[in-house]
């Protein structure tokens, strides 16, 4: 069996667990230990990305690695986090055979409306995106350098039944008149850890995919709808000046990128099929928690050794042949992925 090496266990990951666990011996690095993922057999290892001395355990660990550990939020335009992570890696004797990294579709910026695929060239309009830009960018660089397959998923907003933004359309927060709104993406969080799974055993090598749903929506429509949908005050509409003096500073930056995203590249290619196609087929299956609880797939039971039965003579055992592990190239990497502290 494989090794899964996690790096960023938060909600989506812990989603794709039940399928991860049934194919892969998974680690997950931690700052501190989580009993609910030793509850499910994961082994955790103590560490913090900022702190690259704590990350030596990390070398040679794993066979595959799937990176969703957001940079640390600074005014550089980098990802010393990425950096740390890759250096630790590169110091093992042996290296990951694939990764995947989670990224964001803010990397392409505004785009005007435009339907776009993952051919577009990335033109980021925050820091916040430039930092995941320079994280693919070094993710990309290893890969080519160690022949390691880089798949990196691009996603935009992930909601799901306990992840609507339900109190903003409580308090009232405007939304753009239709002429001057922007188009927002979007995709649920059970179909994300899907496309996850299926980027983990079928990702092309130095391959982006749009990770979103089929919805073509404007962020006004989006709100409405959740309005609509629970018995809510529909938001007020206002223009783009009244807007930039009301809301704020993050929710804007939202508002002054507008794009739809194709995501034909990971139903062809990873064979992602949505169970959430649409932002209505996501709401309208957040108004029956219950039922998605009970469709829910369970985490895999613990597997139980089998006794052994007492016989008369003792039987000899053939030894094992042990399996050749295929050897893998030193490379020398370049010197930003040294394990030196970032200034």
């Amino acid at each position: 069996m494989q090794r899964l090496l996690i790096i960023g266990c938060g909600d989506v990951v812990r989603r794709a667990l039940p399928r991860l666990l049934r194919r892969y011996r998974v680690y997950a690095l931690v700052r501190k230990l989580d009993p609910e993922l030793r509850r499910l057999g994961i082994t955790q290892i103590l560490g913090d990305l900022d702190q690259p001395a704590s990350l030596k355990r990390l070398a040679g660990l794993a066979d595959v690695l799937l990176h969703s550990a957001p940079p640390a939020e600074t005014d550089v335009a980098a990802d010393s986090r990425t950096q740390h992570l890759l250096a630790a890696l590169q110091s093992g004797k042996s290296l990951p055979r694939r990764i995947v990294y989670i990224s964001t579709s803010g990397v392409y910026g505004n785009c005007d409306g435009a339907e776009i695929d993952e051919t577009r060239a990335l033109h980021p309009e925050s820091a916040r995106a430039a930092r995941r830009v320079a994280a693919e960018t070094m993710l990309r660089d290893f890969g080519r350098y160690t022949r390691t397959t880089v798949s990196i998923l691009r996603t935009p907003g992930i909601y799901a039944a306990d992840r609507l933004p339900l109190e903003r359309v409580r308090r009232g927060d405007p939304v753009l008149n239709a002429d001057e709104d922007s188009y927002s993406n979007h995709i649920h969080a059970d179909d994300l850890a899907h496309a996850i799974v299926l980027a983990l055993t079928h990702g092309r090598s130095n391959r982006a995919y749009n990770a979103s749903d089929d919805s073509a929506m404007k962020m006004g429509d989006w709100f409405t709808r959740l309005a609509e949908a629970f018995d809510l005050p529909p938001p007020p509409r206002v223009d783009r000046a009244t807007a930039e003096r009301q809301l704020s500073p993050g929710l804007l930056s939202f508002l002054r990128e507008s794009r739809r995203l194709s995501n034909e590249r990971i139903k062809q290619e990873l064979g992602l099929k949505l169970a959430y196609p649409t932002v209505d087929a996501g709401i309208a299956a957040a108004k029956q928690p219950a039922a998605n609880a009970a469709e829910a797939e369970p985490p895999p039971k613990p597997r139980k050794a089998k006794p052994v039965k007492a016989t008369g003579t003792a039987t000899k055992k053939k030894p094992l042949k042990k399996r050749k592990k295929p050897r893998r190239e030193e490379v020398q990497l370049p010197l930003f992925f040294d394990l030196a502290p970032s200034p």
